[in-house]
């Protein structure tokens, strides 16, 4: 059966499941799981809209044996930025919002200066593609960093501040750079975020509800999970297995950076400020709605010209760091050389994750939609599983 999306819900139906495909992939998961590189995961694979692999493996919470279901809630991280992106676009395509505009226009109280103090003009281009000049604090070396000593939150901390109070924080410390001139990942997500609410005229969440969410009936995602036994535990990679990752833990994947500072318990909190760049929650199958809506191209979220455009690498040949090959469109990276990349991915192919422990991507060229939450950081985002994975979908399906 074709997975198929109307303007008003999406449905998902499996196809019958070709054995090649069960085994190579589902060998990927297992050898991970057996090797207790991850505790628990959600894989979903679609090609031409039809869902032909959907496997739930191993533990949504060890301590208890809660295992893993199609239908277990993910701390999302920045799984969050397309989710939002695609939401910003729709205020494009609805003319409410123009790409290259400096968003001072909805913004004029969010002016951060170059080191040099001179003022700086923003777009909501910029902010899609992280090439507006921000940072994140967790890429700090330690604590003496400006966005550290400026109190910044990157989204997945208890800060007990608003928004806005983080947008005054993150305009207080100076830009890397000028925008448009380099690329670097950052917090621009959350100032998009605050962007959205003031065009809309209402807070980010029913926003994303109305333009993205709803119509697409991701019916389990959002910046609040109202049922805990439905949400994944969050575990680290460690020896000889994985810990259970503890409330305002600090980890870092990147060797020199200070780590991110996690608080579990954020996403059932109602007060917690709605960080565009990570603060969601949400099932496989929800986000696989909005990849396939945005695949197919066309669709009722967005038009093909602004799907092309959110495809199409916004760095101006910059490389990624310790990406080789890609670049970043508008929400997630482009694979631009497959060679330099040595990746079986088609040229164009999308793709990111998230720090809870996630990775996706789509390969337009192939029809395919990939999707893998699990609840093991950093294994699931940045590990050898992400490579076994896609090695093991291509491999079972050949190119065409």
């Amino acid at each position: 059966m074709a997975l198929t999306i109307s303007p008003a819900c999406a449905t998902l139906a499996p196809a019958p499941l070709p054995d090649r495909v069960l085994t190579r992939v589902q060998a990927a998961v297992q050898a991970a799981l057996d090797a207790q590189r991850l505790v628990g995961a959600v894989v979903l694979v679609a090609r031409d809209g039809e869902l032909i692999h959907s496997q739930a493996a191993g533990l949504a919470d060890r301590e208890i044996a809660r295992p893993m279901k199609l239908d277990t809630v993910f701390r999302l991280a920045s799984v969050s930025k397309p989710i939002v992106s695609s939401a910003a676009l729709v205020l494009v395509a609805q003319g409410r919002l123009d790409l290259d505009e400096d968003i001072e226009r909805w913004l004029p109280e969010f002016q951060p200066r170059l080191p040099d103090g001179r003022p700086a003009r923003i777009t909501a281009r910029q902010l899609l593609s992280h090439t507006a000049g921000l940072g994140y604090r967790f890429f700090e070396a330690d604590t003496d960093g400006a966005y550290a000593r400026a109190g910044v939150s990157d989204g997945m901390d208890a800060s007990g501040i608003s928004l806005e109070e983080n947008l005054r924080r993150i305009a207080s410390v100076p830009l890397l750079y000028e925008p448009g001139t380099a690329w670097g990942y950052s917090l621009a997500t959350d100032v998009l975020g605050a962007l959205i609410q003031r065009v809309q005229g209402a807070p980010l969440s029913d926003v994303v509800r109305q333009l993205v969410t709803g119509p697409l009936g991701m019916a389990d995602t959002d910046f609040f999970a109202r049922n805990p036994q439905r949400v994944a535990t969050a575990y680290v990679n460690d020896m000889p297995l994985p810990h259970r990752l503890a409330e305002g833990e600090t980890v870092s994947a990147f060797e020199g950076a200070i780590g991110i500072a996690y608080s579990p318990a954020r996403i059932f909190d109602p007060e917690a400020f709605p960080s565009g760049g990570a603060g969601m929650a949400g099932t496989a199958e929800d986000f696989l709605r909005l990849l396939e809506s945005l695949r197919r191209g066309g669709s009722a979220l967005l038009p093909s010209d602004l799907i092309a455009e959110m495809g199409r690498d916004q760095t101006g040949g910059d490389e990624l760091p310790n990406a080789p090959g890609f670049g970043f469109g508008l929400g997630f990276s482009v694979l631009r050389d497959p060679g330099l990349a040595a990746t079986p991915e088609s040229e164009g192919t999308w793709r990111w994750g998230g720090a809870y422990g996630h990775a996706w991507f789509v390969d337009r060229a192939q029809g395919l939609s990939v999707v893998a939450l699990t609840n093991t950081l950093y294994e699931g985002m940045s590990g050898r599983f992400v490579t076994e994975l896609r090695d093991a979908v291509y491999g079972s399906l050949g190119a065409r």
